[in-house]
């Protein structure tokens, strides 16, 4: 290999000219490759920035936040190439097994009929999915109780309380009435069949508002499957399986995931908006994710594309 500083009496234009290329190339090829790192870093430190609040925001709605940034700076990217430099830099998100069980629907409380299947859902409050989870908090669990609505995927009443009692239901169920923003609209509460749901007082409370009330049928988390997806998300992208913090510490991190979730996330099932944008749109809204299959995909299974 000819190295320059080995031959000082040769110029840059004769060595250029001994691989067949101009020294105007030469240097074109090293502007490129400073111009091409500069522009790598300038993305990272916004992905960075980014995922301070959204610590496992998926590629494809990163790139949707970022493109206006980017653009400022002069810097347009694909989906492709923000996937390979997150994966060369190891940022793509990392998938996690489950499980634990929090639904128990072996009592004798009545359970109702499944009214949301195949049920087309047009617009915000016309159906609410609602489901609890589990934290690991220090040395305790806490249980996070949420209602969604399944149009905007909107988060509209949460609780985490350090028990499975319907209470926290309750109260994750009064913060939902009191955010419903379409109070004349005919809405239908669906969840699973466990007893939280069930209970006496969380049936009064719906029936009191006017809620028609719809629960799962064989036990299938497909029938509640939009609930499950939440608990994933927030769990997820919120680096929220468990915490480090005290139960009190936790609670208000949940409640600024929950905030950040629904008025910063953009949300790939509602055309991109935020969930509190998609709120208030009274048409349907645009599917824009799709289910990929890449050759980075299928090396390294445990890697989500999202």
């Amino acid at each position: 290999m000819i190295i320059k500083q080995d031959y000082p009496q040769l110029s840059w234009e004769v060595l250029c000219r001994l691989f067949g290329k101009t020294r105007h190339a030469h240097y074109d090829h090293l502007w490129r490759a400073q111009n091409d790192s500069l522009k790598e870093d300038v993305i990272l430190q916004l992905v960075y920035e980014t995922r301070d609040s959204l610590p496992r925001l998926g590629t494809r709605k990163m790139i949707h936040m970022l493109a206006p940034r980017l653009k400022s700076h002069g810097i347009v990217v694909g989906r492709d190439y923000l996937f390979d430099l997150l994966g060369v830099h190891k940022l793509l998100i990392r998938q996690r097994k489950k499980k634990a069980y929090t639904t128990d629907s072996r009592h004798w409380m009545h359970k109702y009929n499944n009214l949301v299947k195949d049920l087309p859902v047009a617009r915000p409050e016309q159906v609410w999915v609602s489901d609890m989870t589990y934290i690991r908090v220090m040395n305790q669990w806490g249980y996070l109780s949420l209602i969604t609505d399944a149009f905007s995927r909107k988060i509209m009443g949460y609780c985490f309380r350090d028990d499975m009692l319907a209470q926290g239901c309750l109260e994750a169920l009064q913060m939902a009435l009191n955010n419903r923003i379409y109070h004349d609209r005919l809405l239908i509460h669906h969840s699973d069949r466990g007893s939280q749901y069930c209970s006496k007082d969380y049936v009064n409370v719906l029936l009191f508002h006017g809620v028609q009330i719809s629960m799962t049928q064989n036990g299938d988390p497909y029938e509640n499957a939009l609930a499950e997806r939440m608990n994933g998300i927030i769990k997820e992208e919120f680096n929220l399986y468990s915490s480090s913090l005290n139960f009190e510490q936790t609670r208000q991190k949940i409640e600024k995931s929950i905030k950040t979730y629904n008025e910063v996330r953009p949300h790939g099932s509602c055309d991109y908006l935020t969930p509190s944008q998609a709120h208030t749109q009274q048409h349907a809204l645009k599917r824009r994710w799709k289910s990929y299959q890449r050759k980075w995909q299928k090396e390294n299974p445990v890697v989500k594309a999202v």
